[in-house]
């Protein structure tokens, strides 16, 4: 099933690429639900403006599987995500094994208060450990 979505996903880049939104992830990742599910469950009361983001990790040569890494900062995920891929002050794992940021499971934990951030950033990554994933960031 998941070559399937993997190959629907290629043909879909290509022909629509303008249309498709950010926060759809590019990749089928048989856990994304759980990560959803997960991050729905943290909630933030302040605005402010500091953004939770989270970026696929790939473990391809060790296990074949894929990682989170989960992390908090001032810049837009996308922005964040070209920092760590520059080597700005970056998170060796996003440096090295960094896909593509999750958007959709945070989008709802942008802009907001910097020490609200930093608590949710380290029970989302806590969570996800717990339901069974290979997180690294989350402090």
């Amino acid at each position: 099933m998941s070559i399937n979505i993997e190959l629907a996903l290629e043909r879909l880049w290509t022909c629509a690429a303008a249309s498709i939104p950010e926060w759809l992830p590019m990749r089928y990742i048989d856990w994304l639900p759980a990560v959803y599910e997960t991050s729905l469950k943290l909630k933030a009361s302040a605005k402010g403006r500091s953004n939770i983001y989270l970026v696929l990790l790939d473990y391809s040569d060790r296990d074949g599987s894929y990682g989170i890494y989960v992390g908090m900062s001032k810049y837009s995920p996308a922005q964040r995500f070209d920092q760590h891929k520059a080597g700005i002050r970056a998170a060796g794992s996003v440096l090295k094994r960094g896909l593509e940021v999750l958007t959709g499971p945070t989008m709802h934990l942008q802009y907001i208060k910097r020490s609200e951030a930093a608590r949710i950033e380290v029970q989302l990554a806590e969570a996800l450990v717990e339901a069974g994933l290979m997180v690294k960031g989350g402090h």
